[in-house]
C-alpha cells in the first residue's frame, strides 16, 4: 500500500487518505473514534472527491452521511474504503469488466443486445477485483472489523457487484446496499441468478433502491421482480429493504440526497 496523497472534507475530521495497490486507487477514510463498522464502497472515485467524481462536484458525501447517523445512533462512525473502478482512456470498458458479474455471464447468461459486442466474458475481472479488496485492501486498511459490521455499497453497476459480491463472499460482509442496480444489462434472467446466488436469509441484511427519472425509469418492473424473488427466498423485516424515490435520478447527488436512510438501515442493527 503506497499512499498518493491526503486531502480534506469540510465538515469531516480528519483526513481522507488516497493509496495504491498495485494499479488499484483507494480513497479511504477513518474516523477519529475506533471504527467498529466498516463500509467498502465501489467507485471510490465518486466518494470523496468532487475533483475526481463522474459528474464533476457531485459525491456521495458519504463521510458526512455516515457521520449524520451514527451521530443520531449514539455510536462510532465507521471507517470508509472507496476502490476506484479501472476505467481510463486506455482501457474504456475497466468499469464494467471489474462490476459486471463474471461468473454468472461464464456460465451463459446474455447480455441484452446493447451490450452484446463489448461485453467478452473470458474478459470480465469481478471476481479478481473481488479478492483484491477483500484479501489486500481490507486487512490493510481495516483488519480489526468484524465481517458481521461491515457492509459494501454501490449504484448502477455497482449495485449488481454488490448483490453478486455477498452470493460469492457470503463470509466476508453481512450487509449489501444495492442503488438503482441496473438490472435491463441482462433483464429478468440477471435478476433470477442474482437473487438465487445469494445467501440463505437469517444471517444478511439487503437494501435495494431506485429512482423514476433517467436511467432509473426503467427499473421498476425488474426490481418488482428481484423483490417477489427476493421475499420468496424468506428475506422480510428487519433483513430486506426495497425502496422507490420518486424524482430521484441516476447519478451521486439524487443517491446523496438519500443516503442516510441505507446507512441507517446497516448501522441501527
Amino acid at each position: 500500500m503506497n499512499e498518493i496523497k491526503r486531502f480534506q472534507i469540510r465538515g469531516v475530521p480528519g483526513d481522507v487518505k488516497r493509496v495504491q495497490f498495485g494499479s488499484r486507487t483507494v480513497d479511504y477514510w477513518l474516523p477519529k473514534q475506533s471504527a467498529t463498522h466498516l463500509l467498502i464502497a465501489h467507485d471510490g472515485q465518486n466518494v470523496f472527491d468532487g475533483t475526481t467524481s463522474t459528474h464533476r462536484h457531485q459525491t456521495w458525501e458519504m463521510a458526512q452521511s455516515a457521520l449524520r447517523v451514527s451521530e443520531a445512533l449514539g455510536i462510532n462512525p465507521p471507517a470508509i474504503i472507496g476502490v476506484w473502478h479501472s476505467q481510463s482512456k486506455e482501457n474504456p470498458w475497466g468499469r464494467g469488466k471489474d462490476l459486471v458479474p463474471a461468473r454468472y455471464f461464464r456460465e451463459g447468461l446474455e447480455v441484452h443486445k446493447d451490450f452484446a459486442d463489448i461485453l467478452i466474458a473470458d474478459q470480465l475481472e469481478s471476481d479478481q477485483y473481488l479478492a483484491t479488496i477483500f484479501n489486500e485492501i481490507v486487512p490493510a486498511i481495516a483488519p480489526n472489523i468484524a465481517p458481521t459490521n461491515t457492509a459494501m455499497i454501490g449504484s448502477s453497476m455497482g449495485g449488481l457487484a454488490t448483490l453478486y459480491a455477498l452470493g460469492e463472499n457470503p463470509e466476508k460482509f453481512f450487509t449489501a446496499l444495492a442503488l438503482s442496480p441496473h438490472w435491463p444489462f441482462a433483464g429478468n434472467e440477471l435478476v433470477e441468478e442474482t437473487i438465487s446466488s445469494l445467501p440463505e436469509p437469517g444471517q444478511h441484511k439487503i437494501w435495494m433502491s431506485h429512482g423514476t427519472k433517467g436511467l432509473d425509469s426503467a427499473y421498476a418492473p425488474f426490481q418488482i421482480y428481484a423483490d417477489k424473488l427476493l421475499r420468496t427466498r424468506g428475506y422480510q423485516g428487519h433483513d430486506f429493504v426495497s425502496k422507490v424515490y420518486n424524482r430521484s435520478g441516476h447519478n451521486e447527488r439524487s443517491w446523496a440526497k438519500y443516503l442516510d436512510q441505507p446507512m441507517r438501515f446497516w448501522l441501527a442493527s
